[in-house]
């Protein structure tokens, strides 16, 4: 009996080490596992991590699309207001020496008128007013304006306005003080005097224009509804004006 309890020691001992072995291999597949795992996990939250990354940057990207395109259509839009602007300043340059040369040729006509009637008109006109110091007065008006000081134009027509109230002259002069005012970026002043050409000469040739000038001034001072209005009351009272034309193209008529 006594020989027989080794070898029962050494058969249980046979026994448990495939068991122990079995037990031992399958803590380290857990552990390995468990490693695999966690390395999966931080591979998956890298891999979030730039997923969001890529998500700020195509928002980004997005969202600097949106500004370039909003700069492009304000630069569309500044480009068109700078091509009118342009474009009306070269019309009142045109319409400005256009009108010019018909003031010089009633300046002209009536130095000749004046040189003809000679010295018996002379004494009558010293008496009350100086036509040749009027008409003095308007050109150097009139020629601050053509060279493009308008600050001093439109002192000048100003002065002229109070100093020869009676003067055949007072249409103009109401109407390029006006636009002196109105490039001398003084659009309020401006409006008055386009007002004044409007409703003190309404049938003047220069009442369109005055109304044309008026509504720019309605545009500048941010009061675009009453600028339509005007718009639209120019082509109703001159259907054939140029500046008629001008407030159809604004209006969007054809």
């Amino acid at each position: 009996m006594k020989n027989f309890q080794p070898l029962l020691a050494v058969c249980l001992l046979l026994v448990m080490l495939p068991a122990r072995a079995g037990l031992f291999d399958d803590d380290e597949a857990r552990r390995r596992l468990e490693q695999l795992r966690a390395d999966m996990d931080a591979r998956i939250e890298k891999l979030e991590d730039a997923s969001r990354a890529q998500m700020q940057l195509v928002n980004q990207i997005e969202a600097l699309r949106a500004e370039i395109a909003k700069l492009r259509g304000q630069v569309e839009v500044t480009t068109n207001d700078l091509d009118q602007s342009q474009k009306r300043q070269k019309d009142f340059y045109v319409d400005l020496d256009t009108r010019l040369r018909k003031v010089e040729a009633s300046v002209a006509d009536l130095t000749q008128k004046l040189a003809v009637n000679g010295t018996a008109a002379q004494p009558v006109v010293a008496a009350t007013v100086d036509p040749a110091q009027e008409t003095r007065d308007y050109e150097a008006a009139v020629n601050a304006l053509r060279a493009g000081k308008y600050v001093d134009a439109a002192v000048g027509f100003r002065q002229f306005i109070k100093t020869w109230p009676k003067s055949s002259f007072q249409p103009g002069a109401n109407y390029w003080a006006a636009s002196a005012l109105f490039q001398a970026r003084d659009a309020q002043t401006a409006s008055d005097y386009y007002s004044k050409v409007i409703t003190t000469w309404p049938d003047d040739a220069l009442a369109p224009d005055a109304m044309l000038g008026l509504a720019n001034c309605q545009q500048e001072l941010g009061d675009a509804p009453q600028a339509r209005k005007t718009l639209q009351a120019l082509v109703s009272k001159f259907p054939k004006s140029d500046a008629a034309k001008t407030a159809k193209q604004r209006l969007g008529k054809k």
